[in-house]
């Protein structure tokens, strides 16, 4: 698979750096820069024309194609800024009072998806410790199961299966958030049965922000009312019609108006991903991961993440002496990661990422943590 390196060329930051933190923010593609100059001309020459020249639809033209990377169909993945949107969107569909009010997930679910609704003070929520702990806390008072395909602070990939069967024998709804899933790992949210999938592009889909999805299940787009909705999910916006008319299927999903500036950068990514195919991707990323554990392992550092391969998502986690100080020196000498309290510091190789850069960034981490020179920077916090 060394044959991805080919693509290094395409992503500028790698001249530069050992760019390792891909789990947070992918390296930028080259191609980047002429979409955001193709839409600065398209704004230029063709004004308002543009809006149906491809910007109206591109919520649903850019849906698609991240619809073919996870395995959904035409016309069902729509376009957001965020995750926290998305879920927002998919929460809005449900505000109703009655026994069917908990929300069920694991407490190392992403914190701006915790927040979300923990903000509902006519939600029960219940935090468990792990994937198996939530198929046994659902019940019939289950009415969302918003979970984590990959956790973030360790890169664990969960046990989906098990979590939407037991959801759907009691009529729950799961939400999968695929955000450091999509990209890396292969699935498929058709024969997941989700019934709702969310993701972004900041991180593995190398599309950088303001570029997050909804994937809404096509019998359930048919049906399901968002109250929190926009002119773009009338079935007429350009009639201004004083009263809403749901549009057909997930365009319903959609709020005002769209982040076009994101979306042309996004697709750059998305094309690269398109590209490689996300099967090869896996397979470069497990003998990258794989690397690093056995290096780390034999420089007598304590590995974080899951060693088994089914369980291990782009991301390892290996935990020093003071995580906060180390990452500092390792920025200093050029190694982009990051770290998570009370986690560790965190390596995501991704496709472009090379053997001999891993080889280096375990050798510089070794010298680091055994010279004490991370003990400089002992008030070091986190920044990104």
């Amino acid at each position: 698979m060394t044959d991805l390196l080919a693509y290094r060329d395409r992503f500028p930051i790698l001249r530069d750096c050992t760019y390792l933190i891909n789990h947070s923010l992918a390296a930028m593609p080259a191609a980047v820069e002429d979409r955001l100059l193709e839409y600065a001309r398209m704004w230029r020459e063709r004004g308002i024309r543009s809006w149906g020249e491809g910007w109206w639809e591109m919520p649903i033209t850019v849906g698609d194609q991240i619809g073919r990377i996870i395995g959904a169909p035409p016309g069902s993945t729509v376009m957001h800024q965020n995750v926290t949107v998305a879920e927002e969107v998919v929460l809005s569909c449900f505000r109703q009072s009655g026994v069917r009010n908990r929300v069920v997930y694991e407490e190392a679910n992403f914190p701006s998806v915790r927040y979300l609704y923990q903000a509902k003070a006519d939600l029960e929520v219940v935090a468990v410790e792990d994937d198996a702990a939530i198929v046994e806390a659902i019940d019939e008072r289950t009415l969302l199961v918003p979970i984590s395909h990959v956790l973030f602070k360790n890169g664990e990939i969960q046990d989906i299966e098990p979590i939407v069967r037991r959801a759907h024998e009691v009529g729950a709804y799961v939400v999968l958030d695929c955000y450091q899933s999509a990209g890396v790992v292969p699935f498929d949210v058709t024969s997941l049965e989700v019934d709702f999938a969310v993701g972004g592009s900041v991180k593995w889909l190398c599309g950088g922000p303001g570029a997050g999805w909804l994937y809404v299940r096509p019998d359930l787009a048919e049906r399901l009312e968002p109250t929190f909705v926009g002119w773009q999910g009338h079935a007429r916006p350009f009639a201004f019609e004083p009263e809403l008319e749901y549009a057909a299927g997930a365009r319903r999903f959609l709020t005002g108006t769209p982040n076009v500036p994101a979306l042309y950068a996004a697709t750059a990514g998305y094309d690269v991903i398109e590209e490689v195919g996300v099967e090869r991707i896996r397979e470069r990323s497990l003998a990258l991961t794989q690397l690093l554990i056995d290096r780390l392992d034999a420089a007598g550092f304590e590995v974080a993440s899951p060693r088994e391969p089914a369980r291990r998502g782009g991301t390892v986690l290996v935990r020093t002496p003071a995580d906060a100080a180390v990452h500092r020196e390792l920025g200093e000498r050029g190694i982009i990661c990051d770290f998570r309290p009370d986690a560790g510091i965190r390596l995501g190789p991704h496709l472009y990422n090379s053997e001999e850069e891993l080889e280096a960034t375990v050798a510089q981490l070794t010298e680091i943590v055994s010279s004490g020179a991370y003990e400089r920077h002992l008030d070091a916090v986190a920044r990104f």
